[in-house]
């Protein structure tokens, strides 16, 4: 994949550690916090960065919103060269059950358009369908985080709430599609955005890095349908990836 490795090495200029956290055999799900817009680069980077450490023998699966391919359907099929399939549960539980591993992250739109004021902040957007696919399939959880990536655009506020009043108002949604966010943002190609359009990142350095594995107490269906079990779960991995960013954070800055 010369094309990302390009993009690897010299655009972003990829630092990655932690990938001796990745067992050697066994699935696992890796939970990350993305940022930087539409683009996402540090998934991307992410996934190119899992074929160069264990190459194309072990598949791994990237989850990507199902707009991702309606808005921008050039970026969706160039991710979808580096693993990248549609969001959903079925998808994972498929690609787990075929031992391949699984990339998700939970804070979609929310998370790669949270405003610049919250870059170092992890967001999963309250989403916990990952800790139910994880204690169904009785996985680890192995999170992913980064550093850099949300540097790529600046987003300044996002307005969702007055673009839902709108909406009320009788403003179509573009594609018919609605967004979940609606941001303002600096960046190319655009200077000014108005709204979640797509971006073309900056040429800013990511740091990547895999964390140690979570394992819970309790795995099966049993307890995937605890919901006070599932919420502490979720707490748990929230502030863990947190803790881990902090220190990334703190060493890179």
């Amino acid at each position: 994949m010369p094309f990302w490795g390009w993009f690897y090495q010299y655009y972003f200029r990829v630092k990655s550690d932690g990938w001796e956290n990745i067992p050697r055999r066994d699935s696992v799900l890796l939970v990350g916090s993305h940022n930087g817009g539409m683009a996402a680069p540090d998934m991307v980077m992410a996934m190119y960065d899992w074929f160069r450490h264990f190459g194309t023998q072990r598949r791994t699966y990237g989850l990507m919103h199902p707009h991702a391919w309606k808005m921008n359907s050039a970026v969706a099929e160039l991710a979808e060269q580096t693993g990248a399939i549609m969001a959903h549960p079925k998808m994972a539980i498929a690609a787990l059950d075929s031992n391949a591993s699984v990339l998700v992250y939970p804070g979609g739109a929310q998370d790669v358009f949270r405003p610049y004021s919250q870059k170092n902040k992890i967001n999963l957007a309250g989403r916990k369908g990952f800790i139910k696919l994880a204690l169904r399939q009785k996985v680890p959880i192995i999170p992913i985080i980064s550093n850099g990536a949300h540097d790529t655009l600046i987003v300044l506020a996002d307005f969702y709430e007055q673009a839902q009043q709108l909406h009320r108002w009788g403003m179509p949604w573009l594609l018919n599609l609605d967004p979940q966010v609606f941001p303002v943002y600096l960046g190319l190609p655009w200077g000014l955005a108005i709204g979640p359009l797509p971006n073309i990142p900056l040429p800013v350095p990511i740091h990547l890095r895999v964390c140690p594995p979570i394992w819970f107490e309790r795995y099966g269906k049993k307890a995937a349908s605890d919901r006070e079990y599932v919420t502490a779960c979720y707490e748990l991995v929230l502030t863990q990836m947190q803790q881990q960013l902090d220190a990334l954070i703190a060493e890179t800055e």
